[in-house]
């Protein structure tokens, strides 16, 4: 791997770390202006590859090298608005950046004026935002963890180290024992951001206190989440912050040997890890004798095969030891047995990477931050139907009518909001009535759904619920190991009885059944992944039975989503007879009865695509 190792030279203690910052902080600070382009996998998508390029010739064109640094980083979070630019440290955000545009946006960096039709307008508004922090997405942020990913080059070691990085390890190897740094952790109230939410200095506390003869630290980066995307973000924009946490996590515990599970599936993340490792590695902050210390502590990556019930602890160890990703009961716990029987750390990536941060600002700055029991901030994928999509990192205790209306920008085309799904397929629906509920692990559970890993799923009055609830059950039917009996069994009855209600075959009766799986699932599953699946069924129920009911009762899908249960009309009254909905039928179903007549809709040729509906806006065509 080309990591220009020439250029990097070991270090051997805490004061050669230091004396290196202060080198590399000077030679940036010699450039006036520094241009950064995000480079995640969202922007990359929409061409930022070639923008990066565009910016880093052209500055080379015009022999401005010495003036104006180009940087490529790490996702920004506003993902649906990519390529993202922005000019620092003015900290102008350009959104939807072309190649073409790479011309003008240097000459107004020399000059210090400002693209204006590159700029964020909000959305009903006519009103433009120059500046990131004036942004109404990132305006109620606490960037603390997912920020420095828009200042730094994910694939530089320099970059890290001159923004502060390993400062956190050095001062726990040299100024700290074990006990002190799990008592630290302990203290910040840290919980785990993977989904459980464990006590992270417990679950350290009781690995550093079992007894084996070799201990392992392991970074969980295999997210399997419909939507979620925050540890892929972080690990392709962030790669040293995950590495320091979990060296400083090995050194609590007393592991010298640790893993990157990854999943296959995020190629950017992997290049990006291997190659922080190696950097790591060559300047002495990894491996051997790190930061002359004396501690050794090695990393490897192994790639997930993208089974979701691999994202569960035990059946993730399974996979790395080469055996089938299957869960194991969970008396035995994996902080004593875990990764080939001996103990074990397993944390994921943005848990890892909130370590360094509390080493060096503080267990009580940290507990400051978020609610009684859920300190510090929270990254979620906002997503859905929703105006601004993308990554949000928010303190703990913030609304979620904030998270949808003040940072996604609320509802698009003025659609009423309906519910939000969190914590992924195995999190709950929920409706308006919980809004200004503060967002932390505890309000979540008892409402119904869970944090989880922190995916965000927005949903408004065209959808429905009970193909939701089905969409979620049948992603898990799928993703089931199959082990245990009430997974695998009791999934595959409840998506059939869901398949019978949507499809007009619902009973009376079908209801409480639901709520009898649902039941044995929670308390019968082996693992997590079993135990959580009934929750989108149970929260649907528990907010919006009435549509389950409508269903069985009524033989209707309210929102008309269910094509089974609904039929187009032509309002006669209403119809101008434009021929727009025959034009738009694929069918032949709609046909004209001559100039001036309404047309007719054939209910046995109707496929009830909703095309006739969607094209017609004077509300001649009607869903029942």
């Amino acid at each position: 791997m080309d990591i220009e190792e020439k250029t990097l030279k070991r270090l051997n203690s805490p004061q050669e770390l230091e004396a290196l910052r202060q080198e590399l902080q000077r030679a940036s600070s010699a450039k006036s202006k520094t241009i950064t382009i995000c480079c995640g996998t969202g922007c990359l998508a929409y061409g930022g590859a070639k923008v990066a390029q565009g910016f880093k010739d052209e500055i080379k064109a015009r022999g401005l090298e010495n003036e104006i640094e180009v940087k490529t980083t790490g996702c920004h979070g506003f993902c649906e608005r990519g390529p993202l630019v922005v000019i620092r440290p003015e900290n102008v955000l350009y959104q939807r950046v072309k190649p073409t545009d790479i011309g003008e946006i240097v000459d107004t960096v020399k000059d210090g004026n400002i693209v204006d039709r590159l700029l964020y307008t909000i959305p009903g508004t006519k009103t433009k935002v120059a500046h990131e922090h004036d942004v109404p997405f990132y305006k109620k942020q606490m960037r603390l963890v997912f920020g420095a990913n828009g200042y730094i080059d994910p694939t530089s070691i320099e970059d890290y180290i001159g923004c502060g990085g390993y400062t956190a390890l050095a001062k726990t190897l040299y100024s700290m024992t074990p006990d002190e740094v799990i008592s630290e952790v302990k203290k910040s109230g840290l919980r785990g951001r993977g989904g459980g939410g464990f006590a992270t200095g417990a679950k350290w506390q009781s690995t550093q206190e079992a007894h084996g003869d070799t201990k392992y630290v392991i970074c969980n980066c295999d997210e399997g989440d419909p939507g979620a995307f925050m540890d892929r973000s972080l690990m392709e924009g962030n790669p040293h912050a995950i590495l320091e946490g979990m060296v400083i996590a090995a050194f609590a515990v007393g592991a010298h040997e640790g893993y990157i599970y990854i999943r296959n599936e995020y190629p950017v993340a992997v290049k990006h890890a291997e190659r922080a490792i190696a950097q790591a590695e060559a300047m002495g902050l990894l491996g051997r004798n790190i930061l002359g210390s004396g501690f050794d502590f090695t990393v490897k990556i192994n790639r997930g095969g993208g089974a979701f019930v691999c994202g569960e602890s035990t059946a993730l160890m399974a996979s790395l030891e080469g055996r089938v990703g299957e869960p194991r009961a969970k008396y035995i716990h994996t902080s004593e047995r875990g990764l080939w029987d001996q103990p074990t750390v397993l944390n994921n990536v943005e848990t890892l990477a909130n370590v360094p941060l509390i080493i060096n600002k503080g267990s009580q700055w940290y507990s400051g931050i978020g609610t009684a029991n859920s300190k510090g901030t929270k990254i979620f994928s906002l997503v859905g139907k929703v105006n601004n999509t993308g990554l949000i990192e928010v303190p703990m205790g913030i609304t979620l009518r904030e998270i949808i209306y003040d940072i996604g920008g609320g509802i698009p085309k003025n659609k009423k909001f309906k519910a939000i799904q969190t914590g992924g397929p195995s999190g709950g629906c929920l409706p308006e009535s919980r809004l200004d509920m503060p967002v932390d692990f505890d309000e979540l559970t008892r409402a119904g759904s869970m944090m989880g890993s922190g995916a965000m799923i927005v949903m408004d009055e065209d959808n429905c619920m009970v193909d939701i609830a089905r969409y979620f059950l049948s992603f898990l039917e799928g993703e089931s190991c199959g082990k245990c009996v009430p997974c695998r069994e009791g999934l595959k009855r409840m998506r059939q009885i869901l398949d019978r209600i949507i499809s007009g075959r619902g009973e009376d009766g079908d209801i409480e059944l639901l709520e009898d799986l649902s039941e044995t699932l929670t308390w019968g599953a082996l693992c997590g992944l079993g135990s959580g699946a009934a929750n989108p069924i149970m929260s649907t129920l528990r907010y919006f039975r009435d549509e389950y009911e409508s269903h069985i009762r009524e033989k209707r899908c309210p929102a008309g989503v269910c094509k089974p249960l609904i039929t187009y009309n032509i309002v006669e009254a209403n119809c101008p007879n434009c021929t727009l909905c025959i034009k738009a039928c694929p069918a032949g179903a709609i046909t004209g009865r001559g100039k001036k007549v309404p047309v007719v809709l054939d209910q046995s040729k109707c496929t009830k695509c909703g095309a006739c509906f969607d094209v017609c806006r004077l509300n001649a065509v009607e869903v029942r």
